[in-house]
């Protein structure tokens, strides 16, 4: 397989895991949107892949689980603000990284799940008001960090299984 191939494989496999990890866990938020486990493949794409195709790969991962989920109006939003998160989580870790990868991945996560909320915030003051939206930070933060948790293993589980890049 060549490396043009072996590209694009890898960056629909993590599109799919991406949707399907939204999918499998929905809780329900106060304000209409939900909870999910779609972050920990957001950040591995961004951890894994080029930026062009980590960014396509996280934000119609999960767009498409909000369009599938019946959040439609989230769609355009959830593409924007994931595809952002898989360009944070790379391009932290390529700034960051000498050989530790552990501490770059650590900081590029909590930056991109910042931007999670934040973005996720802005989007929902404009749809419901800015005072509303306060209520969702926490649950979108919950999000964030077991987000990054996992998506730490799993990097870690991908890398093992030779799963990389390059």
């Amino acid at each position: 397989m060549n490396a043009k191939t072996k590209k694009l494989v890898m960056a629909s496999l993590m599109t799919a895991l991406t949707c399907v990890a939204t999918m499998v866990i929905k809780i329900p938020s106060p304000l209409k949107g939900y909870i999910n486990l779609g972050d920990c493949m957001v950040l591995a794409a961004g951890w894994m892949l080029s930026p062009a195709y980590a960014f396509l790969a996280a934000g119609l991962g999960s767009a498409l689980a909000d369009v599938f989920s019946g959040y439609v109006l989230y769609a355009p939003a959830t593409f924007l603000i994931k595809g952002c998160m898989a360009l944070i989580a790379f391009f932290g870790v390529k700034l960051l990284a000498k050989n530790k990868k552990m501490f770059p991945r650590i900081l590029s996560g909590a930056v991109a799940e910042a931007v999670m909320v934040l973005g996720y915030f802005v989007f929902e003051g404009f749809l419901y008001g800015f005072a509303p939206s306060v209520v969702n930070i926490p649950p979108n933060g919950v999000q964030g960090v077991a987000g990054l948790v996992i998506g730490l293993l799993l990097v870690n589980v991908f890398e093992k299984m030779k799963f990389t890049r390059e």
